[in-house]
């Protein structure tokens, strides 16, 4: 009996011979738009450059009309943690943390309450914590030394972190309230029925959804404090509890400004806070953005 050998081979599926079609140019207005935003991007990053380059410049070379240093004395960012500089950064660090904490503290309670309850007179208090964002601490100086002055709290590290605070606390309540109102009911709900109670289900389920909005109060509330100045120059006295922004202050004399020094002071207190929003930055355009879409 024959055996037939030959194996059945299964059609191959066509092969597809077009051509890739060609990558589309991009369209004018794409690249007009992208040409502006690098064009905003260089105006807003151009001083950073310049202060960078001026901190690592000479005494004598500060007046060169060339760009670039002609010697790069990198010896200036060194010198600012041997001019004692180190300690004021340290308190820069704890006045813009303990803000941050306390704002965080007071806003999230006041704006989920405020936000999940129709309570009489809600929004003359939301209008009220929006007229607060008007006042600047400069209007009220006078009147906030005298305060802290009869408390005892002048030249304090407290002091600060109250102002600071008290300051951003209406920023943050409104960020969180508009987050807040954005996350449905029914989620809470549903937690309720699984046997969580008020604060289980804000701190199992709407805290977390809620975070884009608390990084977005939390970054903006550190960077105000970290840069604040005057209510810091007017409140501190004594060089061991002023903050870094203050301190700097003292490279700039009656006669001569130590521009090398103050730019390399300068760039140090950027880096923090760049390192900072790089970390979190998606979360922050998030945080933003909540409300808008329903």
């Amino acid at each position: 009996m024959a055996v037939n050998t030959m194996r059945k081979t299964r059609p191959r599926p066509p092969v597809n011979r077009r051509r890739a079609a060609p990558r589309r140019m991009p369209r004018l207005k794409t690249v007009l738009i992208a040409a502006a935003a690098y064009l905003v991007s260089f105006v807003f990053l151009f001083p950073y450059l310049v202060m960078l380059l001026t901190s690592l410049r000479s005494q004598d070379s500060l007046r060169d009309v060339t760009f670039w240093p002609q010697e790069w004395v990198w010896s200036n960012l060194a010198n600012f943690w041997t001019s004692g500089l180190a300690g004021n950064l340290w308190v820069t660090l704890k006045v813009a943390a303990g803000s941050t904490v306390l704002v965080l503290l007071v806003a999230l309670p006041a704006a989920y309450y405020s936000a999940r309850h129709n309570f009489r007179g809600r929004t003359a208090f939301l209008i009220l914590v929006l007229i607060t964002q008007m006042f600047q601490p400069t209007a009220m100086l006078v009147g906030i030394y005298r305060e802290f002055y009869q408390f005892g709290l002048v030249d304090s590290i407290w002091s600060l972190i109250l102002v600071n605070g008290g300051f951003n606390l209406a920023f943050a309540v409104w960020i969180l309230n508009a987050y807040f109102a954005s996350i449905p009911r029914e989620l809470e709900e549903a937690a309720f029925i699984d046997g969580n109670g008020r604060f289980g289900a804000l701190f199992r389920i709407t805290l977390p959804l809620a975070m884009p909005g608390v990084i977005t109060a939390l970054i903006f509330t550190f960077i105000a404090a970290w840069n604040e100045f005057v209510v810091a120059l007017t409140l501190t006295t004594t060089p061991e509890n002023q903050p870094l922004t203050v301190a700097l202050n003292s490279f700039i004399g009656q006669y001569q400004v130590d521009w090398q020094n103050l730019f390399a002071g300068s760039v140090i207190a950027t880096i923090p806070v760049i390192i900072l929003f790089a970390l979190i930055e998606r979360k922050v355009v998030g945080g933003l953005t909540a409300g808008s879409i329903k």
